[in-house]
């Protein structure tokens, strides 16, 4: 099985088309912010855009998206904010918006909340032999949530999670500048920046379990 996983697309879907194997990934997840601060119809432009290519998608709202979309993304069936969906023998589960941001975004939650979101979805894929966490916020104090004047801005909830259960990956965003991949135990996190500058994440299942790998999307769709 190939997933492709992707997100801070901020309305800006040029570089879809350039992602490598799009079209024959198994199943394709937003990790969140398909919009720039929009509600239902933008969020529906981005959506239709990378159906196009693959119409196996998952997705979450992130942050910068309006609270309307997350509910939108549940009307189709599609969402995996606080939510789970086992696939063979990955159980995918999610936690979309953002622990509080000095921007005063349109989704954001406190930490209690997030943690909330993320159990409730993990007690659905609990028993799959292995588990891929999404989470728009990346873990706090990592490579994936450092910000350019040194500090860290990623979610304590998110780590704590990650620290006590171990998923095999976590696939994030949220911060741009933290485009990279850490390790919290035997949890492989990665995170692909925002697809602007070209940045995906290729998941595979095989014989060894399931990997994950930070990908870019070539030259000429940059």
């Amino acid at each position: 099985m190939k997933i492709i996983a992707f997100g801070d697309i901020h309305e800006h879907t040029d570089h879809i088309a350039a992602i490598e194997d799009l079209s024959r990934a198994d199943y394709v997840i937003i990790t969140g912010d398909l919009t720039n601060t929009g509600g239902i119809e933008r969020s529906r432009l981005v959506i239709d855009h990378v159906r196009r290519y693959n119409t196996a998608i998952f997705a979450q709202a992130g942050n910068f998206d309006r609270k309307e979309v997350e509910p939108f993304l549940q009307g189709l069936g599609i969402s995996i904010h606080g939510n789970g969906i086992i696939l063979g023998t990955i159980g995918i589960f999610g936690v979309g918006g953002s622990n509080p941001t000095p921007f005063n975004t349109p989704n954001e939650f406190e930490e209690h909340e997030i943690r909330s979101f993320i159990l409730q979805g993990y007690r659905t894929v609990r028993d799959a032999p292995f588990k891929l966490f999404v989470s728009h916020a990346p873990p706090y104090n990592t490579a994936v949530d450092a910000l350019k004047s040194g500090g860290h801005a990623g979610s304590k909830a998110v780590r704590e999670f990650i620290e006590e259960y171990q998923p095999d990956i976590c696939v994030t965003g949220h911060i741009h500048e933290g485009k990279g991949e850490d390790r919290i135990g035997r949890t492989h996190v990665l995170n692909p920046g925002p697809l602007s500058q070209g940045g995906y994440v290729e998941l595979i299942e095989g014989n060894e379990g399931l990997s994950g790998a930070l990908k870019q999307v070539r030259a000429r769709g940059i």
